[in-house]
């Protein structure tokens, strides 16, 4: 390995759908990684590459220079990092750690303040792209804090994204991802409606999604959203619990800063419906169920 691609020690804590193939990235390359059990049992592929599982995050952070939280919420990664037994008990000063969840921008930045209190660099990185993002090591990446921690940690995101961009000061990583899910969420709602739309009209939407693949409206939401709707796969690549707890965090933040978000709300209003009609852990492509719902018909091949 070139100096910067060195063998470095790993901590990888959050293996759900988008954990499991970024940290198999990092064994890949010849990193040794370690993980904790949280929620999700580690893989038989990742064990096979070689992951160490160790009984906290605090054991996780002693035996790693660089340590990765890759979790659902904000109190999960408050619990992982600085609860009992967590990363800040083990963490050495001069560790790096590196918050890739998507998470509260406020709370981001006070678990940067207390890990740069005891010597320690604090990234906050989430990205976008999804599963499929994360198998293909194609994720957009987010990032917030200094810029030495940045470069320090650059040659292990490029491991896991391609689109990597330090945005600002913690915390700058967090709002550039509420910002992509309130656009993403937008998107969803747009199509949605669009082939609810053409659907009850009497047209094939497959074949009004084709057409408008050439045109203006063209986007990889229609492409990839798009065909899921039509083809009801709703296996997740991003959960709908999880889409709507993106857009609850964006909504307290407009509160606390005084914007109003009127798109943000209407699409959590759907979202808040799909998921009480069993569908909260489906894609978030299925939030075009409540419109299908409105409009008493489904959308489906012919």
């Amino acid at each position: 390995m070139h100096e910067k691609e060195r063998r470095m020690k790993i901590g990888f804590i959050g293996l759900g759908v988008m954990g499991q193939p970024m940290a198999g990235h990092l064994l890949q390359a010849g990193h040794a990684v370690s993980t904790c059990v949280n929620r999700t049992p580690v893989s038989d592929r990742l064990r096979q590459q070689g992951i160490a599982v160790l009984e906290t995050p605090r054991a996780v952070a002693q035996a790693s220079e660089v340590v990765i939280a890759m979790l659902p919420d904000t109190p999960d990664v408050g619990r992982v990092l600085l609860g009992a037994e967590g990363v800040i008990e083990g963490a050495a000063p001069g560790t790096l750690v590196i918050d890739m969840s998507s998470i509260d921008p406020i709370a981001t930045r006070q678990y940067a303040a207390a890990f740069r209190e005891r010597g320690c660099d604090y990234l906050d990185a989430p990205v976008s792209g999804g599963q499929v993002g994360a198998e293909a090591a194609s994720l957009t990446v987010m990032v917030g804090g200094t810029r030495d921690a940045y470069e320090r940690a650059l040659p292990l995101l490029r491991l896991m994204g391609k689109n990597i961009t330090l945005v600002g000061d913690s915390g700058a990583g967090q709002c550039c991802k509420i910002a992509n899910q309130i656009i993403v969420a937008s998107n969803i709602a747009a199509v949605a409606e669009a082939l609810v739309f053409a659907t009850k009209a009497g047209c094939d939407p497959a074949k009004v999604r084709e057409a408008l693949m050439g045109g203006f409206a063209a986007s990889r939401v229609l492409e990839v959203h798009g065909n899921k709707m039509i083809g009801r796969t709703f296996e997740p690549g991003f959960r709908v619990r999880l889409h709507q707890k993106d857009l609850g965090l964006a909504l307290d933040a407009a509160r606390h800063l005084g914007v109003s978000l009127p798109g943000a709300a209407m699409c959590q209003q759907l979202f808040n419906g799909a998921k009480a009609n069993g569908m909260a852990d489906s894609d978030h492509s299925s939030l075009v169920t409540e419109l299908e719902r409105m409009a008493a018909i489904t959308i489906a091949k012919e």
